[in-house]
């Protein structure tokens, strides 16, 4: 049985949004693909345009897309010397553009989406699931963040990056693992969640950093184990302005590393309200709107 039938009891219902994916894995990778299928078989009109390689690590770079070279897309999902920018040939909502992940999410935003959705634009943006976690200094670097970012400050595009502890970079047509779905479909309730509380979905220049812990045969391995943990970026200890008050405390919010990493053997997700222009936590103002937002889905840390 799949995970996603577990939950679908409690996921929100809401009316399908059109959603521009990408992500810094490449995009044949399982965990966008799988992202994808959620999302469609949700009702969602989901785009995805991810770069032609894996550009993990490549942050906010950015470069006109060139020709495939002779060794082809990732896995080969595409023959060498194909055209800069391209698309499945059976289905034309799937993909590629060879360059980095904000040009490769940039130009689904601004081409290949408004082609599809007969000039319409992207009404959120959802990137990832990474594979690895993305989480405080790493955010800088992160292509599957940088895309995200893209989206929120220069598009202006309500965005989402999730990212996942567990996995290695696998092709697009193997066997979907077991981590591969869960986010997937913890994911799919973060995001069903965001377009339930209505729109705006996200208070301008911002987009949340989210974090799921490792999955194994033996732990957090049924969506179900799972509880969302309302986090910062950084600890936040020098140089921060106060964070809201949550969970009966006017302490500084948890933060992500501690939550998904640190305690990632209890299952719990890190959903980090971030501030679109400088990859930090958003201020408090905007805490509160996002933290409004998640509170159907929100637990906290004992």
């Amino acid at each position: 049985m799949r995970c996603s039938i577990l939950i679908a009891a409690t996921l929100p219902l809401v009316q399908g949004v059109r959603i521009i994916q990408s992500n810094d894995d490449g995009w044949a990778e399982i965990n966008l693909r799988t992202m994808f299928n959620v999302l469609t078989a949700a009702g969602h009109e989901a785009v995805l345009s991810g770069p032609a390689e894996n550009q993990s690590g490549k942050g906010s770079s950015d470069a006109t897309p060139k020709t495939v070279d002779s060794d082809g897309c990732i896995f080969s999902s595409c023959p060498g010397g194909s055209p800069a920018t391209g698309a499945n040939t059976t289905d034309p909502r799937l993909n590629y553009v060879n360059s980095f992940p904000v040009t490769a999410i940039k130009t689904g935003i601004s081409v290949t989406a408004p082609k599809l959705w007969n000039g319409a634009a992207p009404e959120l943006a959802v990137t990832g699931p990474n594979v690895g976690s993305n989480l405080d200094i790493q955010l800088p670097f992160s292509g599957t963040v940088g895309a995200a970012v893209y989206a929120a400050k220069e598009a202006k595009i309500p965005a989402l990056a999730f990212s996942g502890f567990s996995g290695d970079p696998t092709a697009w047509n193997q066997p979907t693992p077991l981590y591969s779905q869960i986010y997937a479909d913890l994911a799919l309730n973060v995001t069903n969640t965001i377009i339930a509380s209505g729109k705006p979905y996200l208070p301008d220049n911002t987009f949340l950093n989210v974090n799921f812990p490792a999955v194994s045969s033996s732990k957090c391995n049924n969506i179900n184990q799972f509880k969302f943990i309302f986090t910062r970026v950084h600890t936040g200890l020098i140089g921060s302005g106060a964070d809201i008050a949550v969970c009966g405390t006017s302490a500084r919010l948890p933060w992500e590393v501690d939550v998904a990493l640190i305690r990632g053997g209890d299952c719990y997700v890190s959903i980090s309200p971030a501030d679109a222009n400088d990859k930090t936590t958003a201020a408090a103002a905007q805490q509160q709107v996002i933290y409004n937002k998640l509170k159907p889905i929100l637990s906290c840390l004992p």
